[in-house]
């Protein structure tokens, strides 16, 4: 039976100690360290999306774009050829813009022989519509919206010129690609109107309208005119543009670390609210009494007559002249004193009893037994008469010694 005991208690311990993981795994604080962990893993999940965000919402409109490219459809039949383009809101300020305008071109006889030619480039600020520069001359726009204008550049354009051998012969060496259309006789000029221009601050200050007039003296011939706006980064803009995943992951980094942080914070701030707000406050009730210090009474300061603060050993006192020393007893020594004094007042009670009643006290059993047994020898007979009476007077001095005893309790 013990044996199986034993083993029933061995098996016990082995699979309470297997248990003890399962246990602390599911217990109450690692159930809220998983909830912990999860709301922290997902909680850093979304601000990771939102810092994401963020950054590309700060590249978008910091960095700005850094080509725009915008073709200008000229008109003919009013004086020198010119269009006007939109640039829209490619362009921003406190930015450095190299402005080029490209013309392609026929190699014809004509443009050729015109040599060289003049571009006239304005960019206008916001307050001056298109449509308005459409239906007015160059020089009645010019006159008339002159403080509108932001920036404006003439450059001189020519194509470049080959002598009538060296354009024989390459012609004839690239007349089988000329043939299949894979080259042609035209050529493409790109004339720089501005380098670094920049515009101030304020959308006013920042053109959205660009004019193209081209200045010749002999009617030339275009396949297509543009302007090509590059923007010249430097600083932060130019570590954003040129090293674009250096930046995502630092930035993206920095915010969501900003983030992080601004979250834990909240965190702790509400949680420490709320836990002092949540915390019951212990107020004093019925049920439960509040302790109040008690302040000793006026006689329980200081009793001169009291004998509870005395010393328990006796003590002689000396005195002066021939008097006689003061001697103090102790409060043993006293209730020693009333003790004797108690057995001494009995003892006088008991002979008073014993002498008007003629009968012996209790205490003295013993001395009657003995008188018993002397009576009870042989010779003594008991005659019976008395008997009664002798009851009834030890009955009334049980009652006497009894009312007395209560008297002196």
């Amino acid at each position: 039976m013990d044996s199986s005991n034993d083993e029933v208690s061995v098996l016990k311990k082995a699979v309470d100690t297997a248990l003890i993981p399962v246990r602390t795994a599911v217990s109450k604080p690692a159930q809220r360290v998983y909830l912990g962990s999860f709301l922290f893993t997902a909680a850093s999940f979304l601000l990771l999306g939102v810092s994401s965000v963020a950054y590309s919402l700060f590249y978008y409109n910091y960095v700005p774009q850094n080509s725009v490219e915008r073709t200008v459809y000229l008109q003919f039949g009013n004086g020198h050829p010119q269009g006007i383009t939109t640039l829209s809101s490619a362009l921003t300020s406190s930015q450095s813009y190299d402005v080029t305008v490209f013309l392609h071109l026929p190699r014809t006889p004509t443009n050729v022989a015109a040599g060289n030619f003049m571009l006239d480039l304005s960019l206008f600020s916001p307050t001056v519509s298109s449509s308005t520069a459409d239906m007015l001359p160059p020089s009645l726009t010019i006159a008339t919206n002159s403080t509108s204008v932001l920036a404006r550049s003439r450059r001189p354009a020519i194509l470049t010129y080959t002598s009538p051998i060296v354009n024989a012969a390459s012609t004839i060496s690239g007349l089988p690609w000329y043939i299949m259309g894979w080259k042609k006789e035209s050529e493409v000029l790109e004339v720089k109107m501005f380098e670094g221009v920049e515009f101030a601050r304020g959308w006013r200050n920042v053109p959205n309208t660009a004019r193209v007039i081209i200045e010749a003296d002999e009617k030339m011939q275009f396949y297509e005119v543009g302007i090509k706006i590059d923007a010249r980064f430097g600083g932060l803009r130019w570590m954003l543009y040129n090293h674009r995943i250096i930046s995502y992951l630092s930035f993206t980094t920095t915010f969501w670390a900003m983030s992080i942080t601004s979250t834990l914070i909240a965190w702790l701030i509400l949680s420490s609210y709320f836990s002092s707000s949540s915390t019951p406050k212990h107020e004093p009730n019925a049920a439960t009494p509040v302790p109040t210090k008690s302040e000793p009474s006026d006689s329980e300061i200081f009793d001169p007559f009291s004998t509870e603060d005395l010393s328990d050993a006796s003590r002689s006192f000396p005195t002066l002249g021939r008097q006689m020393p003061l001697h103090y007893s102790a409060r043993i020594n006293r209730a020693k004193k009333e003790e004797d004094d108690e057995k001494r007042i009995k003892l006088e009670e008991e002979e008073e009893i014993q002498r008007t009643t003629g009968l012996q006290p209790l205490t003295a059993e013993a001395d009657d037994e003995d008188d018993e047994g002397e009576m009870e020898g042989p010779g003594w007979r008991d005659s019976g008469l008395g008997t009664s009476l002798e009851e009834g007077e030890r009955r009334g001095v049980q009652r006497r010694r009894k009312g007395l005893e209560g008297w002196r309790i």
